[in-house]
């Protein structure tokens, strides 16, 4: 290839761009992190101002910083969100127009995955969201007919090359589909971005890979850092059964978000902290880390082969993981040697072969919060050894590679997953809803739950919370069916909820049933049981066993409480991006959300407001600029507040 052409303007990159595509551009562009914020701004702005000229991009999870809202939510989002993304983070204008309906006519953009719930409003982005399995994405931008790709990408210290770092997810299967289909390979602009992590290996490449290297003047905004949400009861109990379906010397993937975190968390406990482990599990479940579901399938030992992980997203989670000592089971691209490895039957060369170039994290992309890219950042070269950044279509599937290596790797794999619901018979429903809206898409979770079935060894646990919504309008997410289906039932594994663990692997649909009936808040197992007898697939004086009345979140809460108060089971175990007076009004807010959804919720809520005499906490007050109120309105806030800081306060003993 043509040495790249370096330039240092969006103005010069959009005219390369278009001299090279013409006036129609079909545009393809990485998720998440990958996304050049600043380059794909001035390319949608220079084709909104010329009606000549159209374009279609192709991408997905357009991440785009929160609105602060209004009222309390306002108060506090607005100082914290200038505080994690800066006062010049350059905001996605084609993002933030799809969610008004407002994108110009000649803009049109296709996404395979949403940011969860963000786009539910929006009937341009629901139209155009396209379904499909993350490892088939690069075959359909290819077929597509995609004439250009923009990337930020990390330049080598002291050195030439270029980093896809964040995002070799899709751009190397790219290449290879367009070939496939003999299509002219598309035009790559590269935007290096100085707080980009630099990683080596896989994801590493010429700056030759690129026709267009674009290195902008002045200090580069920050990177967006998602923000660590705080783990709930009803998430670290979700956690800590999971984190028993672990085997040493396996193989893990995790998903985001909170239960992710949970999940994580109890795995570091299960391996420094053994003992509080122990006695968490036999608070939680009497009698669980001897059940011969735990015994015949993970664990609850420290971990002493450890781990490795292989996971289409790396996040804060793998950070805790590594740090804790546990991602030490490492891989090489070598099938014989793996296989020797995997029996004991090492060769000298193979050992010194796994020292150097062994690998205990494989990934496709990676996004959390800023301790994340510290982190990588300050690897040694060593740990970043360690980390293999690469392309999606080898993390998440399994056939068409090498398949023989990849089982050798992937021994004992553990595959978790998050879903919104499912139903009795196993089926899970993960990205949208019964009306068609998308709230996220599938990604990589069927590669993933498919996976689970198809590796020797293997099981696929898919976790979702036993009720939605507020103590006032609760409904239950274990349901007898369900007008979207994301997983079939035919894939059904094991599922988690915080009332426990079902076992579904080749069991029968009445099993099933009663099976999903004990992770069912107790609130809505008969309904379910009675619907499933309607339906003929119980017999019919099946019962809901007496001990199953346990399934409220009060009775879970008390459980888990003593281990709450000692800190064991923190609400930040990744860490948090609040202060120690934001994380107490974390606790105040979520508990304002939860009393206004209840039928009149907010009358009674500035009744007792009123009434109410709390203590104050000034240090909260004063960061909400309600230490001294004035008006009527900004009174009743700070009197609304402080209950909700009352409320949400540990109370000790």
């Amino acid at each position: 290839m043509a040495k790249p052409e370096n330039v240092d303007s969006l103005d010069q990159a959009v005219e390369r761009l278009l001299a090279h595509t013409g006036n129609t551009v079909v545009l393809a562009a990485p998720l998440g992190l990958g996304k050049p914020h600043r380059l794909l701004n001035a390319i949608t702005r220079r084709v909104a101002a010329d009606a000549t000229l159209s374009l279609e991009l192709l991408t997905a999870l357009s991440l785009t910083p929160p609105a602060p809202g209004s009222g309390l939510q306002k108060r506090f989002l607005g100082p914290f969100l200038t505080r994690q993304f800066g006062d010049d983070f350059p905001s996605l204008d084609y993002a933030l127009a799809m969610r008004r309906d407002a994108l110009p006519a000649n803009i049109k953009v296709e996404e395979f995955y949403m940011q969860s719930g963000a786009l539910l409003g929006s009937t341009q982005a629901q139209r155009n969201y396209v379904s499909l399995n993350y490892t088939h994405v690069a075959r359909a931008v290819a077929e597509r007919g995609v004439t250009a790709l923009v990337q930020k990408v990390a330049r080598e210290p002291g050195g030439t090359r270029l980093s896809l770092s964040c995002n070799p997810d899709l751009t190397f299967d790219l290449v290879d589909e367009v070939a496939r289909l003999g299509n002219p390979r598309p035009f790559f602009i590269a935007e290096v971005d100085p707080h980009l992590p630099w990683l080596d290996g896989p994801c590493a490449v010429e700056a030759d890979f690129f026709n267009v290297v674009v290195d902008l003047p002045g200090p580069a905004p920050e990177l967006f850092a998602l923000v660590r949400e705080p783990v709930s009861d009803v998430d670290h109990a979700i956690g800590l059964y999971a984190s028993t379906l672990v085997r040493d010397g396996g193989t893990l993937q995790i998903g985001i978000g909170s239960l992710a975190d949970a999940l994580c968390h109890a795995l570091v406990l299960r391996h420094t902290r053994n003992d509080v482990y122990r006695a968490l599990l036999e608070a939680l479940s009497p009698g669980l880390a001897d059940s011969p579901l735990v015994r015949s399938t993970g664990g609850v030992e420290p971990f002493r082969l450890g781990l490795y992980g292989a996971s289409e997203m790396v996040n804060d989670g793998f950070r805790a993981l590594a740090q804790a000592g546990i991602l030490s089971r490492r891989v090489i691209d070598d099938p014989e040697a793996m296989a020797r490895l995997n029996r004991d039957a090492s060769t000298p060369e193979d050992d010194a072969r796994l020292a150097f170039e062994g690998r205990y994290l494989d990934g496709a992309f990676y996004l959390g919060s800023k301790d994340l890219y510290a982190w990588l950042r300050g690897l040694d070269p060593e740990q970043a050894r360690g980390i293999g950044m690469t392309r999606v279509s080898h993390i998440n599937e399994l056939y068409g590679n090498n398949e023989a290596l990849e089982r050798e790797q992937r021994r004992d794999a553990r595959l978790f997953n998050t879903c919104m619901m499912m139903t009795a018979l196993g089926a899970a429903v993960s990205d949208g809803l019964d009306d068609g809206r998308v709230v996220s898409g599938v990604g990589g979770q069927y590669n993933f739950v498919a996976m689970g079935h198809a590796l020797h060894h293997a099981r696929s646990v898919l976790m979702l919370r036993a009720v939605r919504g507020s103590d006032g309008a609760a409904s239950s997410n274990v349901l007898w069916n369900y007008g979207h289906t994301t997983i079939p039932r035919h894939l059904r594994d094991v599922a988690i909820t915080e009332y426990g663990v079902a076992d579904l692997r080749g069991r029968s649909d009445e099993d099933c049933t009663l099976a999903m009936l004990g992770l069912t808040d107790a609130r809505f197992q008969q309904a379910l049981l009675d619907q499933a007898r309607a339906g003929g697939k119980v017999r019919r004086d099946a019962a809901v066993p007496d001990g199953l009345a346990r399934n409220t979140p009060a009775q879970l809460s008390a459980r888990l409480a003593p281990f709450r108060r000692d800190g064991s089971l923190p609400d930040f175990p990744m860490g948090s991006d609040f202060t120690l007076v934001e994380q107490r009004l974390v606790r105040a807010l979520a508990w304002l959300k939860s009393q206004v959804a209840k039928p009149a919720g907010k009358a009674r809520l500035a009744a007792r407001a009123l009434l109410a005499s709390p203590p104050s906490d000034d240090e909260a007050m004063q960061r909400m600029g309600l230490a001294s109120p004035e008006g009527f309105a900004n009174r009743l806030e700070a009197r609304i507040l402080a209950l909700a800081l009352a409320e949400t306060t540990p109370r000790a003993g």
